[in-house]
């Protein structure tokens, strides 16, 4: 039996784990070398400036006193009391001036010494021809592909693979959950093959036009996130040939230094996730590889005046933004709040702390803001450090930051204590204000926005069920019990938005407005798209009850799912649920096969 605590609700299986010692360089970005000659030139110009501008700037030793502001937040190593009169403020005084005035001058000689050096190769360059430049610069070129190249087969350092529980479990002793099971594989199949021969290389599946499909979120490239994602789910249903077809795939083709610009978010949670799943499963190193290849594309993102990240970062050029549609050009609570477990687990695998660091940094710093109502808005400025619009949900936009929360307390074998009170603070705040009962008696997350509650709940919130199961054990004052009904709540919720339905499938969210209960209004809102969340609330409150309700909840999702959205060419969503001749949308989301089917196969 596959123990829970192994397989967070995204459907990824992390073990608990400590960080090692080892070290493990970085690669570094490189410039384009044909540019290297002009580069050097303004390079002389400015440092000539600089130089010169050094000495008629202020005696910078005469000013003591440096204001730290948020600083004690973002340069932890800075003890911003320690020698101090007043909290926040740091002096240097004593021998600490004496060796600031010598730190003044060793810099002055080092900027005249490069000043001198970039002048030297200035001149030494212009003295020769522009066959001989042009020789030189593809000289330099070849040099730095080679090291990138010895670079990147240098291996890792060695870390035992953890022991995971519940992967081989055997067949379920039930005839009738055994043919279930072999039709959920077959659903697989039917998916995975159809992409095979149609979208190959292609991050997602058009299975009616039959070619390949990608958004936004995963760049101009193909890579292929459908065979990263769906790789631990081959596995685990033993479909070991498909497996190993993704895999050959991954190791001649898969390349990260691409002119790309992607989600910091959903790469990392199906490529760096999915490869960290294949890696631990298989013990095959080239996705250990693949995920820290990619993770250290992903760290220029972090750059921000306060290390939240973008949400958005080009793969070639580390240059990042926030989406335009985001309050204030906010950063996403639910996309820099769903980063731990796979950073934590990068440093365990190579030993370098840096991606641990990115991660708790964020947590300290929302530690240390003030919450409205104790609640976490959506969004975060990362310039300023301040929230945008007060909007809370425990759907889009808020949905996995609790779950990681949550999680990252269970990874850690239950001793990360400050995962758990942050999560524990947060549920309360969140069952205070944005848990409510219709006049129907169905429970439901509402989202806060500005001050009031909108009495709307999406899809995403509805694996809150499952959560609030997981989290029973060890919540304070003993109200296991309390949350795992809390959790039942929600599930039966979530199953009525589905039974409301003409295809027996949920849409993407739903009201409680007068007489409308779990339904959804809006045209807009009527659309399902192959989502996992509420069959993953079902096989939780399975695993923690044993109650045959939510087995049997799962069955009827996957037999809408079979007979609504199945088309030759694979799975696709529908536009509208409440239609019983529904349009299909002609996409196979990569989630459908890491997730979907997934969590309904494992549910014996």
């Amino acid at each position: 039996m596959t123990t829970p605590a192994l397989l967070p609700l995204s459907g990824r299986r992390i073990p608990p784990l400590n960080l090692g010692p080892p070290s493990f360089p970085h690669h570094r970005a490189t410039l384009r070398l044909s540019e290297k000659f002009i580069l050097l030139l303004i390079l002389s110009a400015f440092i000539t400036l600089c130089f010169g501008a050094f000495f008629f700037l202020p005696d910078s030793s005469k000013h003591k006193r440096f204001d730290l502001g948020l600083e004690d937040v973002l340069i932890p190593h800075v003890d911003a009391n320690r020698g101090a009169k007043n909290p926040g403020v740091f002096l240097i005084h004593g021998p600490d001036e004496h060796r600031h005035r010598e730190e003044e001058e060793r810099l002055r000689n080092k900027i005249r010494a490069d000043h001198e050096k970039a002048l030297e190769e200035a001149k030494e360059k212009l003295k020769k021809s522009r066959e001989e430049i042009r020789a030189e610069i593809q000289t330099e070129k070849n040099k730095v592909v080679q090291e990138m190249k010895t670079k990147e087969k240098k291996p890792l350092p060695p870390v035992p693979i953890p022991n995971l529980t519940g992967i081989n479990g055997g067949d379920p002793e039930s005839s009738d959950i055994r043919k279930k099971r072999e039709k959920i594989k077959e659903m697989m199949k039917h998916a995975w093959d159809n992409y095979r021969i149609y979208g190959w290389g292609h991050n997602e599946l058009r299975p009616i036009a039959r070619k390949g499909h990608s958004t936004n979120i995963f760049g101009s490239s193909q890579m292929g996130a459908t065979i990263v994602d769906a790789l631990d789910t081959l596995y685990i249903m033993g479909l070991l040939d498909e497996f190993r077809d993704g895999q050959k795939w991954i190791e001649d083709n898969l390349d990260f230094s691409v002119n790309s610009e992607v989600s910091v978010f959903e790469v990392n949670i199906r490529f760096i996730g999915g490869l960290l799943s294949a890696y631990y499963l298989s013990g095959e190193e080239i996705f250990k590889i693949k995920a820290v290849q990619l993770a250290e594309k992903l760290l220029p993102a972090f750059n921000t005046p306060t290390g939240i990240p973008w949400a958005m970062v080009n793969l070639k050029s580390g240059v990042g933004r926030n989406w335009g549609w985001a309050s204030a050009g906010s950063s996403i609570l639910a996309e820099f709040g769903t980063l731990h477990m796979e950073f934590v687990h990068l440093s365990y695998l190579t030993g370098d702390p840096v991606y641990y660091k990115k991660v708790m940094h964020i947590r300290k710093l929302l530690q240390k803001m003030d919450r409205p109502n104790g609640l976490y808005p959506n969004y975060l400025n990362p310039r300023t450090g301040r929230w945008g619009q007060y909007h809370t949900s425990v759907g889009g936009l808020g949905d996995s930051f609790y779950e990681y929360l949550l999680k990252a307390w269970l990874m850690s074998d239950k001793t990360d204590h400050e995962a758990r009170k942050m999560y524990d603070d947060a549920i309360e705040a969140i069952e205070k204000h944005l848990i409510k009962k219709s006049r129907g008696g169905l429970t439901f997350i509402g989202e806060w926005k500005n001050g009031h509650l909108e009495k709307k709940m999406g899809h995403l919130a509805c694996f809150a069920g499952g959560m609030f199961a997981l989290g029973a054990d060890g919540s304070r004052m003993d109200k296991a019990g309390h949350y795992l009904e809390l959790g039942a709540e929600i599930a039966h919720t979530c199953h009525e938005s589905y039974d409301r339905t003409a295809l027996k499938l949920g849409p993407e969210s739903f009201k409680f407005d007068g007489a409308v209960e779990a339904v959804a209004v809006r045209q807009a809102e009527k659309y399902y798209i192959l989502r996992p969340e509420v069959i993953e609330t079902y096989w939780y409150l399975w695993r923690f009850t044993h109650d045959p309700r939510y087995r049997r909840w799962g069955w009827e999702a996957a037999l809408a799912i079979e007979k609504y959205c199945r088309v030759s060419g694979g799975f696709s969503g529908v536009k509208d649920v409440y239609s019983s001749t529904p349009t299909h949308d002609d996409v196979q989301q990569s989630f459908f096969l890491a997730e979907t089917l997934k969590v309904l196969e494992s549910g014996d």
